[in-house]
């Protein structure tokens, strides 16, 4: 199927994170008499790619995979080899971690297959690279996400405001904003 062969491309671009896991260890049986006694959490950390197959019918996507922001236009390229189409780009802010997300979503011509491809950035200046000369479509997508998001897409050929007014200086999907 065309999900492991993107998987197997894209294997290689994806970012490794600790993750902390937590298992719980069932408490003994007490003997006769005693009280039970309460299971024991364990906290470890682990490294985890950040590349998953979710359940399609439950998230609405195949493959998730967590990109540094350089590799975009690698992961961009991957994809269009394989005869993917670009279907959105956007943004997701995240305060309190300091960062924005970015977020691709991808499809095929021939069979349904959607890949998301994610990338995290600094909240105070947030860059990550276009696809736009991969994707030519990702020029109205990029801009769109610059407006109400703020994220610069370093080699755009015209990030000019897309659907806000000239003058505006705010960013209306960030999670502070006050209108």
């Amino acid at each position: 199927m065309r999900l492991e062969a993107i998987r197997q491309a894209l294997a290689a671009l994806a970012v490794t994170e600790e993750v902390e896991v937590v298992k719980i260890i069932p408490a003994p049986k007490p003997a006769e008499g005693e009280e039970a006694a309460k299971p024991t959490e364990v906290r470890e950390k682990v490294s985890q790619t950040m590349l998953f197959t979710p359940d399609y019918k439950k998230k609405g996507f195949h493959l998730d995979i967590k990109v540094p922001p350089a590799e975009l236009p690698a992961a961009a390229q991957s994809l269009i080899d394989q005869g993917f189409f670009l279907e959105a780009i956007t943004g997701v802010d995240w305060p309190k971690e300091g960062q924005i997300e970015v977020v691709y979503d991808f499809n095929h011509w021939d069979e349904l297959c959607r890949v998301v491809v994610r990338a995290r950035t600094d909240r105070d200046q947030p860059a990550v690279p276009t696809i736009s000369h991969i994707y030519s479509g990702a020029n109205w997508h990029e801009r769109e996400t610059h407006d109400f998001f703020g994220v610069k897409f370093s080699g755009h050929p015209d990030l000019s405001p897309f659907l806000l007014p000239d003058d505006a200086d705010y960013h209306p999907l960030r999670k502070d904003f006050k209108a």
